[in-house]
């Protein structure tokens, strides 16, 4: 065989043949009309999804807004209504204190329905803070003055000015208290 049959025979082998690109139909490669048309309906979707989710945040903040305002509208609605009672009472022992002579008996009716606030608001989690004789606490008690004694050690409360109160473990009011020096110093006892 000369040269040229033996390149034919080896052109034309089936491994030759298949090492040959295989033509696809132009119809198949989508042109760049149809893909522009493509990313324009991709585009359109995207915006529509953005769109309801700016929507839907919005929708979510006013609602959220609407319920903050009706929670705080009726957050005090169990308080206000269990003091209801106790203006009951105030209103008819002042009634009473209109007619009664006995002054006793009126201190003592105001000492009842002090005593009923109390137990009402601290059902709603207010505590009083008496800190008499405790340890100086600087966040609770608010110091307004150190007076010497004998009977109360150094750096403990030695008289309450006025009580403090604490809402469900947070301090509302610290309590006005005078701390002891401890006794006192003979210098100062000179003078």
């Amino acid at each position: 065989m000369s040269e040229a049959s033996q390149t034919e025979a080896t052109n034309t082998t089936p491994a030759a043949a298949a090492t040959e690109p295989v033509v696809t139909p132009i119809a198949a490669i989508p042109g760049p009309d149809e893909l522009l048309a493509a990313a324009k309906k991709d585009v359109a979707a995207n915006y529509d999804r953005y769109m309801r989710a700016v929507a839907d945040l919005e929708n979510f903040r006013k609602r959220t807004i609407r319920e903050k305002d009706e929670l705080r509208q009726f957050a005090t609605a169990n308080v206000v209504e269990d003091i209801i009672p106790i203006l009951d009472n105030l209103s008819l022992g002042l009634a009473a204190a209109k007619q009664q002579t006995d002054v006793k008996a009126i201190v003592d009716g105001v000492g009842h329905v002090l005593e009923q606030f109390k137990s009402t608001l601290g059902k709603h989690g207010l505590k009083e803070i008496n800190p008499h004789g405790q340890p100086f606490d600087p966040h609770q008690h608010d110091c307004i003055s150190h007076q010497p004694s004998a009977d109360i050690a150094e750096e403990k409360v030695s008289q309450v000015v006025r009580l403090g109160y604490s809402l469900n473990g947070r301090l509302l009011r610290p309590a006005s208290v005078v701390v002891s020096s401890g006794p006192a110093k003979a210098a100062e006892a000179k003078s």
